[in-house]
């Protein structure tokens, strides 16, 4: 379905250009155009200029350009076609459509708009002025809530009333059914949907309303809050409270502040912070993560500590790979909420959020401050505890970042804890994993054949990663070489593969547990592509190369012979950190190392 290209081309025609951008940066006429500062980037001379006879812009600065619908759609993110709607509205075009179905609908989405629009004036005027509101008003001012904040955020009341909205605005059936405002009760009569309730409307991103949020006075008896059921126009999965004010802020600043509940947003925006959003009576989804990141990469979540710590991590690491953005957490003092520390201290609620955390540094270093690191049994249980934690994220090397950290603080050397992790993935992958026979069970290599082969577990690393690659790739042997490997199971493993000509052979001639290493890495997912495997490898070793080159360096009476190497090192490695390096600077490491480990 879509708009009628006469009808699209009446609204650049009507639609005053100057007056458009005029919202959104003061225009100053030059000549015969129109000339300000840029409103997509920051400057301070201006270089944005409007053509308003031809209805186009352009900067001569960031060389954005386009005309009134352009100009709407990067400004509001908006799609196409609501872009064209809007201005639409401004101007007075009726808009047709090429699906006549379709253009129907839309009306009747309309026509349910603009019934919300009149309750929402409707519920917030009974606020402003209803004898019966006068506890709801006082609530509100104990609440930090004056006069501007209730206008600018259309805050109403509905009276304790079976019918009073219905019957002051005459709604049908259809109208309160479509806009989940009423019903029509068991005595076949009319009814509102909200009663007794403070009610912060819900707004769509257009800042369309869509629904409402209703709280309870503390006296009052029923659940805290009743939010709209999905109807025609609301559909809590989707819905964000104030995304139609925190858009703007959340694109210039490069992140949105996600809260549990309206008084929370309101909270920041009191404290300056207009970027808040809040779902509506449901735990974040995947469509409200789909539509933030239309605005901003950085999703920073504002709960409660421990709903925080609590929050799904396997939902958490996915939609982050899957939609490309990245969770924070803001730790605020216990016991309090955004909408307490924004009246007692605005400053404090800032700062929290200035020193938002990773999601995962966050859930560790929830468990090192519950934890006795006085004693080694202490530590050793914080250790377990934040490596089943850290076994969750699915990149590896955030995972080994993190296993680093973990040793410093519980003094538990790395490769310990590289074992440990292994095992805390195997025991996690077993609670969801069906039973396995006692056949298979005959299979699994116990520490006794380990012992009995001489050789430790190989825990979860470049190192098995790479004999991932090994195994999928086969064609990959050229690119790696035994000296690249320091585990002793790695390095058997990759003789098995190295010296047989498929896994079957490798299998047949390596050790019991070496073998059965192989099986349980052959099924293994790979996590990262082949190039990013070698990476990894070729870093972990070339680091370990560049400690003791540093070492080598401070203990030799002739530090200078060692610069060469050392300097190559660190401008590969720097090389490599960037996401497009490419295979050559990768290739040529991995000669160097292979030169420089040969016996």
């Amino acid at each position: 379905m879509g708009i009628v290209d006469e009808d699209i081309a009446r609204v650049r025609q009507q639609t005053d250009l100057v007056a458009l951008i005029s919202q959104y940066t003061q225009l100053k006429k030059v000549g015969r155009r129109w000339s300000g500062l840029c409103p997509f980037h920051s400057e301070k001379t201006p270089s944005f200029s409007v053509n308003q006879t031809d209805g186009l812009y352009y900067c001569f600065g960031c060389k954005v350009s386009g005309d009134a619908i352009t100009f709407l759609r990067e400004m509001e993110h908006l799609d196409f076609v609501g872009s064209v709607e809007t201005l639409a509205a401004r101007c007075g075009v009726q808009l047709r459509y090429t699906d006549k179905g379709g253009g129907e609908e839309r009306k009747k989405k309309e026509h349910l708009h603009d019934q919300m629009e009149r309750a929402v004036q409707w519920y917030h005027e009974r606020l402003r002025t209803g004898p019966d509101a006068r506890a709801a008003r006082a609530y509100l001012r104990s609440r930090g809530f004056d006069a501007d904040a209730v206008a600018r955020y259309k805050i109403g009341w509905a009276p304790d009333a079976w019918e009073e909205l219905t019957r002051a605005l005459q709604f049908s059936k259809d109208d309160l059914e479509g806009t989940g405002l009423g019903m029509l009760n068991r005595r076949n009569r009319l009814q509102d949907f909200f009663r007794a309730r403070i009610l912060f409307p819900i707004f769509d991103e257009r800042g369309r309303p869509i629904g409402f949020g209703g709280r309870k006075l503390p006296e009052a008896e029923g659940p805290k809050y009743q939010n709209s059921r999905d109807n025609k126009l609301y559909h809590k999965s989707q819905a964000l409270y104030a995304l139609n004010w925190a858009k703007a802020d959340a694109v210039q600043s490069g992140e949105v502040v996600i809260c549990e509940g309206y008084t929370d947003v309101i909270g920041f925006n009191r404290a300056g912070v207009d970027r808040a959003i809040a779902t509506c009576g449901t735990a974040l989804t995947e469509d409200h993560v789909r539509m933030l990141a239309r605005f901003t990469r950085r999703l920073v979540l504002a709960y409660d500590a421990d709903e925080a710590g609590q929050a799904a991590a396997e939902r958490v690491y996915e939609w982050e790979q899957k939609h490309e953005v990245g969770f924070w957490v803001v730790d605020l003092p216990a016991g309090t909420d955004p909408d307490e520390l924004a009246s007692e201290d605005p400053a404090a609620l800032r700062s929290a959020l200035q020193d938002a955390r990773p999601f995962l540094e966050f859930r560790v270093e929830r468990v090192f401050l519950a934890a006795d690191l006085d004693t080694a049994e202490g530590r050793a249980k914080a250790a377990n505890e934040a490596l089943a934690v850290i076994s969750e994220h699915p990149d590896p090397l955030v995972v080994d970042q993190y296993l680093m950290d973990v040793s410093q603080r519980s003094r538990i050397d790395v490769d310990q804890l590289r074992t440990g992790l292994t095992r805390a993935r195997r025991t996690a992958r077993a609670e969801v994993a069906p039973q396995r026979s006692e056949e298979e069970y005959r299979h699994e290599p116990s520490d006794e054949d380990y012992r009995s082969a001489g050789l430790p577990e190989l825990p979860e690393g470049a190192e098995r990663e790479a004999l991932r690659l090994l195994i999928s790739e086969p064609e990959s042997i050229h690119d790696l070489d035994l000296s690249l490997f320091s585990h002793p199971t790695a390095r058997a493993a990759f003789e098995a593969l190295e010296d047989s000509d498929s896994l079957s052979e490798a299998l047949d001639s390596a050790d019991p547990a070496v073998a059965e290493e192989l099986r349980r890495i052959s099924v293994e997912q790979m996590e990262v592509d082949a190039l990013d495997a070698l990476g990894r490898l070729a870093t972990e070793v070339a680091r370990s190369e560049l400690v003791e080159l540093e070492h080598d360096a401070r203990q030799s009476p002739n530090p200078l012979e060692y610069a060469e190497s050392i300097g190559y090192l660190k401008r590969t490695l720097d090389d490599l950190r960037h996401a497009n390096s490419g295979m050559e600077p990768l290739g040529e490491l991995l000669d160097w190392l292979k030169i420089r480990r040969e016996p």
